[in-house]
């Protein structure tokens, strides 16, 4: 058995689970979700229990077991919690602020850029614009925006000049002199 797939998935108060067959919607405090799984899976709640069993021990239906039980358990928390990416922006002169609920960064460029909020995100900037906290329901749809604000300017191994996140280490290289 995958130790994954056979955990259960407690729901909290005031979220909802709604199984049409492969299509699973979920509501909560902070928002809604719905995702189309595999049909193989069988997905059951009882007693505010959420479990996912699979029908056979073949190996496909052994990853899939495991990866839809991370699935629900993702859209339990976000619509429950919600999730936050953290990223820090380094070097001189460069910030970001915010204009309405759009993220406006200033890292180097001759223009600003700019990005709007999709679906359900959120941006904050603390910090006095050093520090940016991206907010949502959706972990994934949530890694995807973070990684495109952090493509604007990834952090450089010379300075650490960048946009980096909140936990990542950027290896730092000595110059040609040999300084650091």
């Amino acid at each position: 058995m995958s130790r994954v797939g056979k955990a259960p998935i407690q729901l909290p108060k005031g979220v909802s689970v709604d199984i049409d067959g492969s299509t699973v919607a979920v509501k909560g405090p902070k928002g809604a979700l719905t995702r189309t799984l595999h049909p193989d899976m069988a997905i059951a709640i009882e007693d505010g229990v959420l479990r996912v069993t699979r029908p056979s021990d073949s190996r496909q239906h052994r990853s899939l077991h495991g990866l839809t039980r991370a699935l629900l358990n993702n859209m339990v928390t976000g619509v429950s919690a919600g999730y936050t990416r953290v990223l820090q922006i380094e070097g001189v002169g460069y910030r970001a602020e915010l204009d309405g609920k759009n993220l406006v960064l200033y890292v180097g460029y001759s223009h600003p850029v700019r990005f709007a909020p999709e679906r359900d995100i959120a941006f904050a900037v603390e910090e006095r614009g050093r520090r940016v906290i991206i907010s949502g329901t959706d972990k994934e749809f949530l890694g995807e925006v973070a990684a495109r604000v952090r493509k604007t300017r990834p952090p450089e191994p010379y300075k650490g000049k960048g946009i980096r996140y909140d936990n990542e280490v950027v290896r730092r290289k000595a110059g040609k002199t040999g300084k650091v």
